[in-house]
């Protein structure tokens, strides 16, 4: 039985739509962040980094959400080019990677500075503001030629793509004009959300009544940086 530490933030829905997709049987372990639930002893041992999502497979541990998609797909040979497919696998190995290191960060920490951090915020804002919306057009870009991210094969790329997409009004701050702006990539959004395996990945968040309150222990949790100004 695969162990599965979770919330709802897009890395995380990312391996639930990967294990609804390959149908594996898992236990989910809700992992509330604004509680401070991941810096739990128990869970710092599954995961030091103290991040969610997780992933406990027998003796083995992964953490890092698109180092958990690989995992899963390379086990089960599902939803990735074979390892001795080098014309495939590298493309899926870059596109991945480039989710993982850019796509992700840089929405993030858009959202944060629009909506979480405190004035003065017009330069950190514009930085990632900017580097997101570049980082969004490759994808665009990419998806203006093929119908999935790899070409015509649906993949966990497009998977980690998914974990994000979703919330991409809310990384631009453009609410409905964004899908304007990425037209191509509401396409693939709307074609992943069709699948059956999405409604059941999405209908996880329902399992668990995870803290909304952005309250002062929700804030000491989710951004623990803010405790060193207190001492400056």
């Amino acid at each position: 039985m695969l162990h599965f530490y979770y919330n709802a933030a897009p890395n995380p829905m990312k391996i639930a739509l990967l294990l609804e997709e390959l149908g594996l049987p898992y236990e989910a372990h809700p992992v509330d962040t604004r509680k401070g639930e991941q810096f739990a002893p128990d869970y710092l041992r599954i995961n030091p980094n103290g991040k969610v999502p997780a992933l406990v497979d027998g003796d083995t541990v992964v953490f890092d959400s698109n180092a958990i998609l690989l995992y899963l797909a390379d086990k089960t040979q599902k939803f990735v080019p074979a390892i001795s497919d080098s014309a495939q696998r590298g493309p899926m190995l870059s596109w991945l990677m480039f989710i993982a290191s850019g796509i992700g960060p840089y929405s993030g920490q858009a959202v944060h500075f629009r909506n979480m951090a405190p004035e003065p915020k017009e330069y950190a804002l514009n930085r990632y503001d900017f580097e997101a919306h570049r980082h969004w057009q490759i994808i665009e870009d990419r998806l203006a030629q093929h119908t999935y991210m790899l070409g015509e094969t649906y993949s966990i790329v497009d998977m980690a793509f998914w974990g994000w997409a979703r919330l991409l009004p809310i990384v631009t701050g453009m609410k409905d004009e964004t899908w304007t702006r990425y037209p191509h990539t509401k396409r693939l959004i709307d074609a992943i959300n069709l699948r059956p395996a999405a409604a059941r990945a999405e209908n996880i968040k329902t399992r668990h009544a995870f803290k909304t309150e952005l309250d002062d222990e929700a804030r000491k949790f989710m951004f623990p940086q803010n405790e060193r100004l207190k001492k400056a």
